[in-house]
């Protein structure tokens, strides 16, 4: 069919150019439709013999088997369309296949790289089970000994009792020596010395934390930061294994959660739910001698909530304090006001104008909330992410983030001086949002993003 448009296009050049020319069509022997012009030569007179020019029977022959090649392809592309009608293309399948060949190649590269984040992931849950595991054991050993009460065993503490610590094996304190910097023999004294309970227990001077102990988990994003305690002097019917919680985000902060052991804290089951009279701010409070001591919302004062009586009886306001997110610690929070108990009584810390940010740590009665006495640190508070106080030692910790804080500063209330430390602590979960110190038991508890934890603790010789 290209041919017989061929020989048309020809024939209009011919004509354009001045020279008349001759078109027939006829069937051929097969019955095709075959189409054939002539046009007189301008120069020959004559036409010399067919046989003597072998150049035009050579440029005919190519130009028959061109058009046989170009007739086939049409039939491959889809077939005759009809009998003498010239088909509208000849393009062959290849190219429309390249791009599906490239969106497959694409496709292809995508699932490789799911498939690895896929394994990553796998890999990252099998550490997490792990990790878990080995936390549930450790929890399991500490709680529960194999074998039970039996000869050589001491029997299980009485209700009310403090816990007693056992001194790790020395392998164990050999290697926490190493990052404390302190001789294992030295830390077999403290061990003796620092034990509840025990005939030489008394005040010394913070020497190392141990690794975090979860005790519980927040159920909802109101514990995302929060507050957890026990009375290290509890007045009855509550006993040092009553233990309360308050959940801290939110604006109407009201509810305080009591739970007659830890136990039932990591079940999430409360003994009884108290409704404050004011809504409490910030993570600052402590339970002591049978009351709980907050800071109300939006406010400079500190108030003692009776657990027994279940009423407000005494709030007092901190002269000069700041609040609100005035002085609060690195982490925010509007933890401007911080309370914490040792084995001297209780106390606040917080920070005034008149201090330009620093730390004032001040004593209080139990009773009235009276300020005993105050001391200003130079240690910034904005500057530490949180403090608690030890046998009238305040200290601070460095990071709420860094997996490797350290128990940076202290400030002894005895001298009135201040000194730099360097004891690892860590932030397993990342976000320290409370910090204090439980002198019935000699360790510290923390909410740690969700969290409840405990650091077990070592104090040196005074």
């Amino acid at each position: 069919m290209v041919g017989a448009w061929l020989l048309l296009w020809g024939a209009l050049a011919l004509s354009c150019r001045g020279e008349v020319a001759f078109l027939r069509h006829a069937d051929d022997s097969t019955g095709r439709c075959t189409y054939s012009f002539t046009v007189p030569s301008p120069v020959e007179s004559g036409c010399p013999d067919a046989g003597g020019v072998p150049e035009l029977r050579a440029e005919l022959a190519a130009l028959t088997a061109r058009l046989s090649r170009l007739e086939s392809r049409e039939r491959g592309a889809g077939g005759e369309a009809g009998r003498g009608i010239p088909q509208p293309q000849y393009a062959a399948p290849a190219p429309r296949l390249e791009p599906g060949c490239g969106e497959l190649l694409r496709a292809n590269s995508r699932l490789e790289e799911e498939k690895g984040r896929l394994e990553r992931e796998n890999e990252e849950l099998g550490r997490r089970l792990e990790s878990s595991a080995q936390e549930i054991a450790r929890l399991r050993a500490a709680r529960c000994p194999p074998g039970g009460e039996g000869p050589g065993r001491d029997p299980l503490p009485a209700p009310g009792e403090a816990p007693h610590w056992d001194p790790q094996p020395l392998t164990y304190q050999e290697l926490q020596s190493e990052r404390t910097e302190i001789p294992a023999s030295r830390l077999l004294e403290e061990t003796a010395l620092g034990r509840p309970g025990s005939q030489n227990s008394g005040c010394g001077e913070l020497v190392w934390v141990g690794d975090p102990v979860v005790f519980g988990r927040a159920e909802s994003i109101a514990g995302k930061y929060g507050v957890w305690m026990k009375d290290p002097e509890p007045l009855p019917p509550f006993t040092r294994e009553t233990t309360w919680r308050v959940d801290a985000v939110g604006t109407e902060v009201r509810q305080l959660l009591q739970y007659q052991a830890p136990e039932q804290l990591a079940q999430g089951y409360p003994t009884k739910v108290h409704i404050l009279p004011r809504p409490l701010e910030s993570t600052g409070a402590v339970v002591y001698r049978g009351g709980f001591f907050f800071q109300p919302r939006r406010s400079r004062t500190v108030a003692r909530y009776d657990l027994r009586g279940e009423t407000l009886t005494a709030q007092r306001e901190i002269p000069g304090a700041g609040y609100h997110g005035q002085y609060p610690y690195s982490w925010g929070g509007y933890t401007d006001i911080d309370l914490a108990v040792d084995e001297t009584g209780l106390w606040v810390i917080y920070s005034t104008e008149k201090a330009r940010g620093a730390i004032v740590l001040s004593k209080l009665d139990p009773e009235t909330l009276e300020i005993r006495q105050s001391w200003e640190t130079n240690i910034r508070k904005r500057g530490v992410a949180n403090a608690f106080v030890i046998c009238g030692t305040l200290y601070t910790v460095s990071s709420y983030s860094s997996p490797n804080a350290t128990i940076n500063f202290a400030y002894d209330t005895a001298t009135g001086t201040s000194r730099a430390l360097s004891v690892p602590f860590e932030n397993r979960f990342r976000y320290l949002s409370m910090l204090d110190y439980n002198p019935a038991e000699q360790q510290l508890y923390a909410w740690d993003s969700s969290n409840m934890v405990t650091y077990p603790i070592r104090l040196s010789r005074d």
